[in-house]
């Protein structure tokens, strides 16, 4: 089933949005919070976003940009603001449709259901995990904090997704180590040590400090908060 985030402040808006969509049997959920956004982006997963331009803290434009410095996503854009320099601006930045508002519901559906067929026809998604703000992608074996992009390595890839696919789980140094073994890296306790204190260094350059935290004779953990 097709996931449809709607990102509308106005809830009669967005609920007569969401309402559409789940009468064509996909799945559909409003942001509430706007102030964290992506928060919402990456736990719904979603397969398109509807995305107004004026929305209370951020507008529009700042969370396209956002997901898009994570995501391939299809962002539709649907707005009153339809004057040529916003439609322009909203496609520079990585929208791939622009609905004017008011507009009709089925076309707004036809127009939704266009994008997901060219879409997922045709390429597949990106997958991203994110924590505290930092997106790794999981097709790029890289990690995305505000404006910087953190090249990993094969092996501080693997240890970040095992410890980011299961926050607020303290993972034993044994289990990272069969981890890094099915990448046919050979592994012993000297080498996974280098190699996480190298991720830390990586981190803590892009600002993430204590992103990793040690359990002093059990393993390591991300914390879910």
């Amino acid at each position: 089933m097709y996931r449809i985030l709607v990102i509308e402040d106005d809830r009669g808006i967005a609920e007569a949005i969401v309402r559409k969509i789940e009468m064509w049997n996909f799945s559909a959920r409003c942001v509430e919070d706007f102030r964290n956004v992506m928060h919402a982006f990456t736990e719904y997963d979603p397969h398109l976003v509807v995305l107004d331009i004026s929305l209370p803290f951020f507008n529009g434009y700042h969370w396209c940009s956002e997901i898009r410095k994570v995501s391939k996503v299809p962002i539709v854009f649907v707005s009153s603001a339809s004057d040529n320099m916003n439609i322009v601006m909203a496609m520079n930045l990585g929208a791939d449709d622009f609905i004017t508002k008011p507009f009709d519901a089925d076309v707004m559906m036809a127009k939704l259901m266009a994008m997901l067929r060219r879409t997922y026809d045709f390429a597949d998604r990106i997958p991203v995990l994110e924590h505290r703000g930092a997106f790794l992608n999981m097709n790029e074996n890289t990690l995305q904090y505000e404006e910087q992009k953190v090249d990993l390595t094969k092996n501080e890839y693997r240890i970040l997704l095992t410890l980011m696919e299961q926050k607020g789980t303290v993972i034993s140094r044994e289990k990272l180590m069969e981890r890094l073994w099915e990448t046919d890296s050979f592994v012993d306790d000297n080498t996974l040590t280098v190699n996480i204190n190298r991720l830390r260094k990586k981190l803590s350059a892009a600002g993430l400090e204590d992103f990793i935290v040690t359990k002093f004779g059990v393993g390591y953990l991300i914390e879910a908060r």
